[in-house]
């Protein structure tokens, strides 16, 4: 069984159609399953049907404290569902026993995001005076200021950046160029910072990188993700920080000042106005609870009899 999974992982490889991080997670799924097998006395892969997919979903359901989220169980079972069908090519099973198993249903998440108060305890917390901490400022702000991913923040280049029309004009997710704006404290922080504090970080090295990290380099967006979190603590910020929740604060924060959601849209390059749509959960949550608390009746304390 094990070298089945392995000439399947082997097969991926050579069509080369996925990802190597799909391919991991592959590869994870299927031992996992492969190890509940065992443990279940199957043997041999046309010993599975549709009744042991359903035992391990339930003990997918089971995993730690509440059981897995729906997306993580979700792509085990298409990875299961790819495997199967690939034996199936292979004359190693007579059918796919995932066939009338149905992926759950997605769970949406509301998106995380930082009250106004906590953006600005972060960002005037930096020492403009210091390079380091005038770049963290720029790229913190940017960020924020125009919705960015933290990808697109990693990869900007100088020539994405009108500071003249405090504008960026860049390629985003799904290869498609994008322009958003940004407002004037962001643009001179950034002035600023590839005024003075960029060619000190450069060390001499030649490239279009905007944000440099102690390297000269160019961040990744991991490097951005864990100074993020570093400097929100410092800012005296008591959560886990990271940079999609910049994100989520600024769409949050345009919604509740009344932006209209099609340009919310627009600003964030979402393909599809339902993803923004999320959005529109948050700031209805947010009304209602301000309501509550500030309306007198409702106020009232509810009469018993």
């Amino acid at each position: 069984m094990t070298q089945d999974i392995l000439d399947f992982l082997n097969n991926i490889d050579t069509v080369n159609t996925k990802s190597v991080h799909t391919r991991d997670a592959y590869r994870r799924d299927l031992e996992e399953f492969h190890f509940f097998l065992i443990n279940q006395g199957v043997t041999f892969w046309q010993g599975v049907d549709s009744k042991t997919i359903m035992r391990f979903i339930e003990h997918l359901n089971k995993n730690g404290k509440g059981g897995l989220q729906n997306s993580t169980i979700s792509r085990k079972i298409s990875s299961l569902r790819s495997f199967f069908n690939y034996l199936a090519q292979q004359n190693e099973v007579s059918h796919n026993p995932l066939k009338s198993i149905h992926n759950p249903a997605k769970q949406k998440k509301l998106p995380d995001f930082l009250l106004f108060e906590e953006l600005n305890m972060l960002l005037e917390s930096f020492d403009l005076t210091d390079p380091v901490q005038l770049r963290n400022r720029a790229m913190f702000e940017l960020i924020y200021a125009s919705g960015l991913r933290v990808s697109e923040a990693a990869t900007l280049s100088l020539q994405d950046i009108d500071l003249d029309q405090r504008t960026l004009r860049f390629i985003g997710k799904g290869s498609k160029e994008r322009m958003v704006p940004f407002y004037s404290d962001c643009a001179d922080v950034l002035r600023q910072y590839l005024d003075e504090s960029r060619p000190i970080l450069m060390k001499g090295k030649l490239h279009h990188r905007v944000f440099i990290n102690q390297q000269g380099e160019g961040f990744s967006s991991r490097g951005i993700e864990y100074l993020l979190d570093q400097c929100a603590k410092k800012a005296g910020i008591t959560r886990t920080v990271h940079p999609h929740m910049l994100r989520h604060s600024f769409a949050t924060h345009l919604l509740d000042n009344g932006a209209d959601l099609r340009l919310v849209q627009e600003l964030l390059g979402h393909e599809n106005i339902s993803t923004t749509q999320i959005y529109t959960h948050v700031t209805l949550d947010r009304l209602k609870a301000t309501y509550l608390k500030s309306h007198p009746r409702a106020k009232l304390p509810v009469k018993t009899t």
